[in-house]
């Protein structure tokens, strides 16, 4: 099946696309709310108040805001151990999402999944975080199978990095749903590096949408760092999976603005590289072209990112005045012969 690019879209392009102003200014205060939960997250890494492994989406944000716009709220997602983004898009609460990352019992996970499993949350349709590389690839293969033998009018979306794309896994899963014509939708954030591996090193091949096509579904190589071409991508893949055309595959290009978790300091990149991206910044990108047709000022984008770091303020200190999970409550979370009656 065929391959198709879709890459910067330009301002003037914008009214052409059936967004409205509110529309719009969702998709830059999601990746604002990305940004600035991020790095308040990253300080309390390097002040001591947060411990234990977290892999930043900082860089990323237009891919999740992009793909959470395009489907329905009640469209399952899979996300990964770097979801902080994917749930903010979905709308899951920052304090819940910062008291997971404390432990605390009102967490996305009752503070027992930490931040690689934060993004999880059935209210929102967020079935699973996965720490696994690729580990969720298979999963929502399950889920859109389910999907289909129910007969329910829904799709599910995947989002995985490149280094899961040279598993077993990938190709099991792509390969399984094409055949049956599952209603998924694989969504790979290639900011090319597997922690430390560059993509050209452990990738043969002209695209990962190319391989993705291979297997004889529809697939998009995107801008990652263009919200609206994500959104355009994604729009276009979920009408064709739930037309019934069987899945759809999008590769998103970006790039990482830090290491590969909170620890990691990146020095494995080439600082010409780094810096080439960096002017890519997603937020600001869009950011300018909304200033530009004048649907934000500059005035409305500050007050907008001050008023998320109020709220910051805010939830950083529930979530630090939340209690833990009571040693006796651990029961209710524990499958036992006595709960299942087997004596």
């Amino acid at each position: 099946m065929s391959m198709e690019y879709i890459g910067v879209v330009p301002a003037e392009k914008y009214p052409a696309l059936g967004l409205s102003r509110e529309d719009f200014l969702w998709l830059l205060r999601k990746m604002c709310e990305m940004r600035k939960f991020e790095e308040r997250v990253e300080r309390l890494f390097f002040e001591g108040q947060l411990i234990g492994p977290c892999h930043l989406y900082l860089g990323q944000e237009a891919i999740a805001a992009g793909i959470a716009k395009a489907l329905d709220n009640e469209d399952p997602i899979i996300s990964t151990y770097r979801g902080h983004g994917h749930a903010i898009a979905r709308g899951v609460p920052f304090e819940a999402l910062m008291a997971e990352l404390f432990g605390r019992k009102t967490g996305t996970c009752r503070g027992l999944g930490g931040s690689m499993h934060s993004a999880m949350s059935i209210e929102h349709n967020i079935l699973l975080a996965s720490a696994i590389v690729g580990g969720g690839i298979p999963i929502a293969v399950g889920v859109g199978l389910a999907l289909q033998c129910r007969k329910q009018k829904r799709i599910v979306a995947v989002f995985f990095g490149d280094g899961a794309v040279n598993t077993g896994a990938f190709h099991e899963a792509l390969n399984l749903a094409a055949v049956w014509k599952l209603p998924v939708l694989f969504v790979c954030e290639n900011n090319f590096y597997a922690f430390s591996v560059p993509h050209k090193k452990s990738f043969a091949g002209e695209s990962i949408a190319a391989r993705a096509s291979s297997y004889g579904m529809k697939a998009y190589l995107v801008d990652g760092n263009d919200v609206v071409a994500v959104y355009t991508s994604g729009k276009a893949a979920a009408v064709h999976v739930h037309s019934g055309n069987g899945p759809a595959f999008i590769e998103c290009r970006t790039y990482r603005k830090k290491g590969h978790g909170v620890y990691d300091k990146a020095e494995y990149r080439p600082q010409n590289e780094v810096q080439e991206w960096m002017k890519k910044d997603p937020i600001e990108r869009f950011a300018n072209n909304l200033m530009q047709l004048g649907i934000v000022t500059k005035e409305e984008f500050e007050a907008l990112n001050m008023e998320i770091e109020r709220m910051l303020n805010v939830c950083v200190e529930k979530a630090k005045a939340a209690p833990y999970l009571g040693l006796s409550e651990l029961w209710e979370l524990v499958y036992t012969g006595e709960a299942l009656h087997l004596g």
